[in-house]
């Protein structure tokens, strides 16, 4: 099904990247692999697609969603068919409309989570991934023995890296938090974001690490958390030295990434190599587990939802009638 999604794409004239919520945050890495590649997409998430986009003939549409039932991609499902786009659907339910109607679907089975995307997150963001390497090269075995090995790897330092912050102060209560990172970490660094709104219940940015530094800078203040992710051959010396001037000017630094030095920031998680393009794979986790810590600090359920929705299946307002009964009952 890889091969038949990839050459979809490769026949196609426009090929558009897309999903809503954590489900478009995984699309970024893809994206970035797609530009290495020679084979640029247009990225947007579903919302935008429907109700702002025209599909021009000779299109594919890449979906991703874990559910595949959510509003926007129900919406986005019918206006493929009605303009002859072809979809490629990546998804964890096989019973999900994307499944369903998408002329090629892939179905990554894995266990949905119980409320915030953590594995549905990975594995969409893998499948992802993969689609755009088998698109423009070969996904080999090569490449899938280099991933398992930095999988396993990833899974022996869990335990390091969840000492580590929990005996760090960056996780603080009631801090402001940033994020920034480039290339494939854009993924990790706005999914880290939509962890501190969705689990931590508390506001958060995330921004490319150029775009940083014309002019959104002049915010620093001391005691402010940033969490910045390293790439492992773009740009190192570079952003490590916005790490140690946002030090330097009083902020609070978590550091993510490939053989770092531990004086890089205050918080120092070493994530193991990785194929060139593919950190965002794993750099994501030790944000996961800041996350939960900071949750747990907060006194926060790090895994429900207050307002949300498990699956945003209307578009009017914040609060279902669901939610609106639970907060009547309380």
């Amino acid at each position: 099904m890889l091969e038949s999604a990839a050459a979809a794409v490769r026949k196609s004239r426009h090929v558009y990247l897309t999903g809503i919520g954590s489900s478009y945050y995984a699309a970024f890495g893809a994206a970035s692999l797609f530009d290495q590649g020679g084979r640029p997409v247009y990225m947007q998430d579903a919302a935008e697609l429907l109700h702002f986009a025209a599909f021009p003939p000779n299109s594919v549409m890449i979906v991703i969603s874990r559910s595949g039932q959510s509003a926007e991609i129900i919406g986005l499902l019918a206006k493929a068919r009605e303009s002859g786009t072809i979809v490629v659907g990546l998804t964890n339910s096989e019973a999900g409309a994307l499944a369903i109607e998408a002329q090629v679907p892939i179905v990554i089975p894995v266990g949905l989570d119980h409320a915030i995307s953590v594995n549905t997150y990975s594995t969409l963001a893998a499948a992802a991934a993969a689609l755009a390497i088998a698109t423009f090269g070969s996904f080999d075995v090569e490449l899938k023995t280099s991933l398992i090995h930095a999988a396993n790897k990833a899974e022996e330092a869990i335990p390091g890296w969840r000492e580590k912050i929990s005996n760090s102060l960056w996780p603080g209560p009631q801090a402001s938090y940033y994020f920034l990172a480039r290339g494939s970490s854009l993924a990790s660094c706005y999914e880290a974001r939509l962890l501190w709104e969705e689990g931590v219940k508390c506001p958060a940015t995330a921004m490319g690490t150029g775009n940083f530094r014309h002019g959104p800078q002049e915010m620093v203040a001391k005691g402010l958390r940033f969490g910045m992710w390293i790439d492992g051959q773009r740009m190192r010396e570079e952003d490590l030295a916005v790490a140690r001037d946002l030090g330097k000017l009083g902020a609070s630094v978590m550091v993510i990434g490939q053989n770092l030095r531990e004086d890089a920031g205050e918080l120092v998680l070493q994530v193991p190599a990785a194929p060139v393009g593919w950190q965002f794979l794993f750099d994501i986790l030790p944000a996961q587990l800041a996350a939960e810590r900071l949750a747990r600090l907060s006194g926060v359920d790090c895994d429900s939802f207050r307002i949300c929705s498990y699956i945003v299946q209307g578009e009017h307002g914040l609060i279902t009638d669901q939610v609106a009964a639970e907060r009547n009952e309380d």
